[in-house]
This record gives C-alpha cells, sequence and structure tokens, in this order.
C-alpha cells in the first residue's frame, strides 16, 4: 500500500473540487509530496535554486544576464509533437480530418497507465492559473498537476499563477484540468490528450513548452477554441499590436501567424527613424481571445502574462524590445553558452559559442550551436513596449483582422478582402512554409488556416462555421487583410526589409480601416496602388514594389484550386457560405 505523500493538506482558499481532484490524482500518480504553487517570488526562487542544485537548471552570467538560467531539455523533446497530439471526443468528427482523433475511453485507458506511479519519488506541483486579467469576465481559470518544476516555474512567467488564481476558481466553480508528467521522456511513451467536452488535458512523457505547459497552446487555443464556439467568442492563434499615429491615436490589430512567422517581432516592432511620432504598444505576440462588444466591435485580451519565444534570430537590430527584455529575469531553453556562461545563438553578433544547446563542447560538425527551436521564457512586463492595456478586464478594440504565412511567391506583400465572409475564406485558405517550432521536415507549404492548423480542438468546418457567426454578431467588424513578409525575387533575396519597416504595411491598413488609403481592386481582394505605401526613407525601387504587389491570374487561379479540394475535405461540415466565397473569387479570376 503506497504512504500518503508529504504535504497533501491544501491551502484554505482551495476549493473543494480541486482538492478531491488532486488527492485522487495523488493517489494514482503516488508522489513523494505535494506542493501547492502560491505564486509569491520567494517561491519561484526556491524553484530555480532546486533546479540549479539538481542540474535541470545551470546558472548563467548573473554580472551580464542577472537572474538567467538555462535549461537543456531532452534532445528527442524539443518541439511540439503533433502526431502526438490528440482531440478525444466522443464522435470523430467533431474532431474532424484536422486533428488526430482517438476515442475518450481508449485515451483516458492508455493514459491512466502511464501515469499510474509515474511520480513516485518526485514533487508533485499543483499549478492554479488564470489565462487572462483576473478581474476580467474574458479570463479563464485552469489547475496543471504537474512533476516539473520547470513547467512550474514556467508558468510563473506565462500566466497569472497562484493565490489569487485558486480564488478566483473559488468563485468561478470551474477550471480546466490539466495533468502532465515528464515519465520518461521517451518518443515512443509521450502523448498530449484533449478532453475538450469536459474541459481536460493529460500530457505525458514530454517537458518541452508546447506540450508542457497547458496553459498556453493546450488550454487557450485547443480547449478554448471549443469553449469560446459553445460561449459565442473566438480563441485564435494571433497576436494583438496597438499602432499609435503621429496624432496619438491608437489602432489595435489581431494578427494571425503560423510559429516562427514573425509574430513575436511585429508585436514588438520597433518603428524606424524615418517614421517619427509612430509607437508600437505589444499587448501580446501569441494568443488573443476575441469578444463581441456591446458597441457592436470585437474585443480582444492576451490570455497570456509572459512570452514563450524563438530566440535565434534575435538580435538588437532585428528585434530590439526582444533583445532588451531577455537580458534579465529569463528561462532560455536549448540555446548555445559561451565561455563566459552567458546565453548564445545563432544571429548574435557578439561572443562565440564555447558548448552547444545539449552541453556539448561546440563543434560546428554537430550542427547550429542553438536549436533552430530554442526558446526565451519571460514576463510580459519587462517588454519595452508592453501595454498596460494588456491588463485591461474588458480588453482592446480591434479595428483590423491580418493573416500571414510565409511564402517565397503568389501572395503580394499585402491585399484586403472584400467583405468578412470573403476574409473568412482568406484565413482559411492560408498556407505557409513549414518551421522548427514542430516536429517533421522545413520548408514545406501546408495549408494552416487562421495559424490555427495545430490548434483547432474541433473540426475546421464548423470552426468556420463559428467565424462566419462571428461576423453577423458584430456590427463593426474588423477589416481583414493578409500579408506576406517573406516574398523572393528570382535569386531567393526578400524583397521586402521586413522587421520595423512592416509599420508601413501596418499604417496603409488603418488608412483603409478608416475609410482612407488607396487601393486597386483585384480578383483576391483591393491591393495598395505603388504610391499609397509610405516609402520614405527607404531604399526600394518601383520595380521590387510593383512586383511586391502583382496578382498573377494563372498562379492565383491554381491557387484557388488548391484551396478548393482542401476545403473539399471537409465534406458536408465545410459551410455553404465558404463554398460560394470561393466559387466567386474563382469566376472573378476567369473574368481577370
Amino acid at each position: 500500500m503506497a504512504t500518503a505523500p508529504e504535504h497533501l493538506d491544501a491551502p484554505q482558499s482551495a476549493p473543494r473540487n480541486v482538492r478531491q481532484w488532486v488527492a485522487e490524482v495523488a493517489a494514482h500518480t503516488q508522489p513523494e509530496r505535494i506542493h501547492w504553487c502560491d505564486g509569491s517570488e520567494a517561491e519561484y526562487r526556491a524553484l530555480i535554486q532546486g533546479m540549479l542544485g539538481s542540474g535541470v537548471l545551470l546558472q548563467l552570467n548573473q554580472q551580464t544576464h542577472p537572474g538567467c538560467y538555462l535549461h537543456h531539455s531532452h534532445p528527442s523533446d524539443v518541439a511540439r509533437v503533433e502526431h502526438l497530439t490528440f482531440v478525444c471526443t466522443e464522435q470523430a468528427a467533431d474532431a474532424g480530418p484536422n486533428n488526430n482523433w482517438i476515442a475518450p475511453g481508449e485515451a483516458r485507458a492508455r493514459m491512466a497507465a502511464l501515469f499510474a506511479g509515474c511520480m513516485r519519488g518526485r514533487t508533485l506541483y499543483v499549478v492554479p492559473y488564470c489565462m487572462g486579467p483576473l478581474d476580467s469576465p474574458f479570463a479563464r481559470c485552469g489547475v496543471e498537476i504537474t512533476d516539473s518544476p520547470y513547467v512550474a516555474a514556467s508558468m510563473r512567467l506565462m500566466t497569472r499563477m497562484g493565490a489569487a488564481a485558486l480564488e478566483r476558481i473559488g468563485r468561478d466553480g470551474t477550471f480546466i484540468r490539466g495533468l502532465h508528467s515528464t515519465g520518461e521522456l521517451d518518443p515512443e511513451r509521450r502523448f498530449i490528450m484533449h478532453f475538450p467536452e469536459t474541459l481536460e488535458i493529460q500530457s505525458y512523457g514530454s517537458g518541452y513548452g508546447g506540450n508542457a505547459l497547458l496553459g498556453k497552446k493546450c488550454h487557450a487555443l485547443r480547449i478554448a477554441s471549443w469553449q469560446a464556439r459553445s460561449e459565442g467568442w473566438m480563441a485564435e492563434h494571433m497576436l494583438l499590436v496597438g499602432v499609435e499615429n503621429p496624432a496619438g491615436q491608437t489602432h489595435y490589430i489581431a494578427c494571425a501567424f503560423p510559429s516562427a512567422c514573425g509574430k513575436t517581432n511585429l508585436a514588438m516592432l520597433v518603428p524606424p527613424e524615418t517614421m517619427p511620432g509612430w509607437k508600437i504598444w505589444t499587448i501580446g505576440d501569441d494568443i488573443a481571445w476575441l469578444h463581441p462588444g456591446a458597441d457592436g466591435r470585437l474585443w480582444a485580451i492576451n490570455p497570456e502574462a509572459g512570452y514563450f519565444g524563438v530566440v535565434p534570430g534575435t538580435n538588437a537590430q532585428t528585434n530590439r524590445h526582444a533583445n532588451d527584455m531577455i537580458q534579465h529575469n529569463t528561462i532560455f531553453t536549448n540555446v548555445a553558452m559561451t565561455a563566459g556562461r552567458e546565453p548564445w545563438w545563432e544571429g548574435l553578433e557578439d561572443g562565440k559559442p564555447a558548448f552547444d544547446w545539449q552541453g556539448r563542447p561546440y563543434d560546428p560538425k554537430n550542427g547550429p550551436a542553438a536549436h533552430p527551436n530554442s526558446r526565451f521564457t519571460v514576463s510580459a512586463h519587462q517588454n519595452p513596449s508592453y501595454s498596460p492595456m494588456a491588463d485591461a478586464p474588458g480588453g482592446v478594440p480591434i479595428s483590423a483582422l491580418v493573416f500571414g504565412g510565409r511564402r517565397r511567391s503568389l501572395a503580394p506583400l499585402v491585399y484586403q478582402a472584400r467583405n468578412w465572409s470573403h476574409g473568412v475564406l482568406v484565413g482559411a485558405g492560408m498556407a505557409s512554409e513549414t518551421t522548427a517550432a514542430a516536429t517533421g521536415a522545413v520548408g514545406v507549404v501546408r495549408r494552416d488556416p487562421m495559424a490555427m492548423q495545430p490548434f483547432t480542438g474541433y473540426n475546421f468546418g464548423d470552426y468556420w462555421a463559428h467565424w462566419l457567426a462571428m461576423g453577423s454578431s458584430i456590427s463593426k467588424p474588423p477589416g481583414i487583410f493578409h500579408v506576406n513578409w517573406f516574398r523572393r525575387d528570382a535569386a531567393g533575396r526578400f524583397l521586402w526589409p521586413g522587421f520595423g519597416e512592416n509599420l508601413r504595411v501596418l499604417a496603409w491598413i488603418i488608412e483603409r480601416c478608416e475609410g482612407r488609403g488607396a487601393a486597386l481592386e483585384t480578383p483576391i481582394g483591393a491591393v495598395p496602388t505603388e504610391a499609397a505605401i509610405n516609402l520614405a526613407g527607404l531604399d526600394l525601387d518601383p520595380g521590387t514594389m510593383a512586383e511586391l504587389l502583382a496578382v498573377r491570374t494563372p498562379d492565383w487561379q491554381r491557387e484557388m484550386e488548391e484551396i478548393g479540394s482542401y476545403l473539399a475535405g471537409y465534406g458536408a461540415r465545410l459551410p455553404e457560405a465558404l463554398r460560394r466565397e470561393h466559387a466567386e473569387v474563382l469566376a472573378r479570376l476567369a473574368r481577370a
């Protein structure tokens, strides 16, 4: 008979349903002790010290990078495992062809066997957290049970974690149940299961953030998207940014890009010196929860409180704000380290690696010094462009929704959908080249509707129907746009400088939302005239701009045929309105 773990007693503020669940999990996983996280600074420091003592973390140079630490994950555990991620609905059709599916009963049996006794000799951490401002009616809470102190410490940086979240759970009466164990870190015993109908997540065998920080993709997107559909809101893979013009007016824009396609760079954009008076305010860099407002507009909150960003390529030139904020109080994962114990990654101009991302003496023959998907975890409050509106209970009003992907050709720099339903088609047909943020081949073009391919917790056909319904629920919908920063010439060179210069495109988007901004109507939507985007101070010749904005009918006819084939895969679940929009674009292309 298993002995009772130490420190089983829960804080007085712990609701009965949380206490009961923790006791059930403890009986099954049999930890040596239980720790209820309170979210305090003292607790965070204790977690860090414990991991330094056990070797889970390495201390970086505290003179140059105070409060910074390095975590090496297992070499087989460095990215999301989409092929091992499942949505477990009673009916397979409700999960849809966009998700891997296992029947809930089978999934629970498989996970129960894995979790049985898996925490022997370990500490079970109870991590209560709130996604969104603690006093926001749009926030939702969860509890993650984990045996990873790395997860517990990271959740403190990424969410509103601790006693206040536990108290809100008591008021709400409900919470998302997330159970995680690193297990043996065996790729053959690694699964991430989602049970949206019962608001549960179970993750076993991985310590990587996207698989283990259950408040992030698992809760805030896969489970929340299911909740959002039933409750009349939207959970989206979108950054949130405020764009303030020289007159002091701020427009808020939500942008959906696949992972590693520039979300963090855009969310923390530094305006070029040639555009004086413009400011950028960061609300969030990855996830947005959007709600219809009483004023007919769409309002959004960022459910997260920190950043879990891809670090290679980050420097003072590419993303000054991100570079500044990760110089202190940051947990790095799978970066390299210099001889002076400073973090290092490809893209840094200073220093050189002495140890690679696996802790081995650096040898170029072993590949990059830092893993291509190496990460930083840091509180959002350290961002120099952090907006106080990120803590506003009611969120911010959205002027524009922007879709974008990584395409070498085809898609112009920017274009605007004709209306909301056409915008849903634009989002549904999105495609992008894959990146190192997910396991598998890199550089392959795949469909990634609304950048939600790995994250929608139900059938995409139903998801698009919900998008269409949301458009009908708001009388003042935001404009919908598509951008492509990654178009190249025949020699493979990027045509657009990107980074801070992307503000020029955002400025045109805002003009369009205000009823201004010159544009040409094309079969795929409104494209800016060559003179419509402010190029002052930018060394870009007219020929390049013409190529950036070109819409070639034969290429788009092939693209729309491929989109049609993709959409047809959703059969009867595909909304008829989306079929009509697709047919209309094809007809306009045929007339062009």
